[in-house]
């Protein structure tokens, strides 16, 4: 069952990564695109910030799932390294990027709030996390690592949560509204419970 389990994950990270690709080719005629004014499609920080992070997240995505594999940890420590520079700096500049866009989502003030204070924290947990593993504070850089990948698997819940949510409230808008808050909040209480799990068997392990 964890095999499987971790077979879906992965393949969920690597199919939903491949998503920018989609803008990429078909431009300003896609999705949520066709939605915005003809002045902001032609801002070209807007253009430049959007694309930034849409790239930039996709390549998060695609390679930071491989860093929780024991196998890649253990055994071959410089690819997992090298991993975990490209992934920071993705996030690093893909994370800034999307809180500006946020300022231009549709659904109005609960949309942008979601998105944008989903942007901050995706950013600042993993620069944390960074300076964790530079500190030599493995336990702490694993933890903030897990929450940050909570924040970039948002690219994958948001697409399994949308139309669920179009089907049962029949809008968009109002599916989108809600999906900017749960694309990401429950992806950090799951890490939390992961976590608050691991801590009590360590605990009764010792006692």
């Amino acid at each position: 069952m964890k095999k499987f389990s971790w077979v879906i994950f992965g393949s969920l990270c690597v199919l939903i990564s491949l998503y920018p690709i989609k803008y990429l080719i078909n431009g300003k005629s896609v999705a949520l695109l066709l939605s915005k004014s003809p002045a902001l499609l032609n801002s070209p920080i807007y253009n430049i910030s959007f694309y930034t992070h849409i790239t930039l997240g996709g390549i998060a995505l695609l390679i930071g799932w491989l860093q929780f594999s024991k196998k890649i940890r253990r055994k071959y420590t410089k690819l997992h390294k090298f991993i975990g520079k490209v992934y920071v700096i993705a996030i690093l500049i893909s994370g800034p990027a999307g809180f500006y866009i946020a300022f231009f989502a549709s659904g109005g003030i609960s949309t942008i709030l979601g998105f944008s204070i989903g942007a901050l924290l995706w950013t600042i947990i993993t620069y944390i996390g960074y300076l964790k593993i530079k500190e030599g504070n493995i336990e702490s850089h694993k933890k903030y690592m897990m929450y940050s990948y909570a924040g970039t698997f948002g690219a994958v819940t948001l697409r399994l949560w949308l139309p669920i949510l179009i089907f049962f409230f029949g809008r968009f808008l109002i599916a989108y509204q809600i999906v900017a808050w749960l694309s990401w909040i429950p992806n950090f209480i799951v890490v939390h419970l992961i976590l608050k799990k691991k801590n009590q068997l360590i605990k009764n392990k010792i006692s």
